[in-house]
């Protein structure tokens, strides 16, 4: 039995387009359902912010947003191996039951995009994992 939702969630995916678990997430009561709460509204908002994003600090308090209103980690690090060019960066966002598979997509290539247009951000990235000496 699915349970109710009082608030607005996503819409359900064409059936084989996704792999969110969306029915097995609403079916367990106890389940955590913010990843659910991410609309296609809001995920336009979130790619839109992210999109304004200019500088590493903002970058890490989007990251924490997301942790806190979602219940996943938008990691962004150093790749294992030598890092030449921006793609040698990890963006991932966490694989959750709900979130679908679209915006798992859309977020990383919105902050490559990011990363792209102000470099700076990325050198940050690099020193905050100790490439430069940073902490």
């Amino acid at each position: 039995m699915l349970q109710h939702v009082s608030i607005p969630i996503r819409t359900e995916c064409p059936p084989g387009a996704c792999v969110c678990e969306r029915e097995v997430l609403l079916a367990d009561p106890d389940a955590d359902l913010r990843p659910l709460r991410l609309t296609r509204a809001e995920e336009q908002r979130l790619l839109e912010r992210i999109d304004a994003v200019a500088s590493y600090d903002e970058l890490r308090r989007l990251q924490d947003r997301i942790r806190a209103n979602l219940g996943v980690e938008l990691r962004i690090v150093p790749g294992p191996n030598e890092v030449r060019t921006l793609r040698g960066i990890l963006i991932v966002l966490e694989d959750r039951p709900g979130l679908c598979k679209k915006v798992r997509q859309s977020v990383p290539a919105a902050v490559r995009k990011v990363l792209d247009r102000h470099p700076e951000i990325t050198y940050a990235i690099l020193d905050a994992h100790g490439l430069f000496g940073g902490s």
